[in-house]
């Protein structure tokens, strides 16, 4: 398995985001500005895309976002993977810290990962979503 970084959205990623973020789970408003100022990560199996997520900087923060693996692909660590290489590119643009707003249903996965929350739930298209961050030491 291999990551690529691309500079704008390529196919790969918009395809995993439609399957994971809107077939299964029905979100309708799932591409936004931020894809044309984001890095995007994109990890393929062979030549298959299984995973994706996005990272961009925000008044001097890092941000990760549209973390999605493929179905078929969840349970092998692929997540953690994608994180720990968004975490080493924020630290090589010497950022100090990685901000999210998770569904609150994968808030145990992130805080695997070392998040924490921070401030109170809110919704995005109906869905319990809270922020959280990763400070780097």
């Amino acid at each position: 398995m291999r990551i690529e970084i691309f500079n704008a959205l390529p196919e790969a990623a918009k395809q995993i985001r439609i399957t994971v973020f809107m077939h299964e789970q029905g979100f309708v408003d799932e591409f936004d500005a931020l894809d044309g100022i984001a890095t995007h990560f994109v990890l393929f199996d062979g030549e298959t895309p299984v995973a994706t997520c996005r990272v961009w900087s925000q008044n001097d923060t890092y941000c990760v976002g549209r973390l999605a693996v493929i179905k078929g692909y969840r349970g092998r660590g692929l997540g953690q993977e994608m994180l720990k290489h968004v975490e080493q590119y924020v630290r090589a643009k010497n950022g100090v810290s990685l901000s999210l707003h998770a569904q609150c249903r994968a808030e145990t996965f992130y805080r695997k990962c070392g998040y924490l929350p921070y401030g109170n739930v809110d919704y995005d298209e109906g869905v319990e979503h809270i922020h959280m961050q990763k400070r780097f030491e």
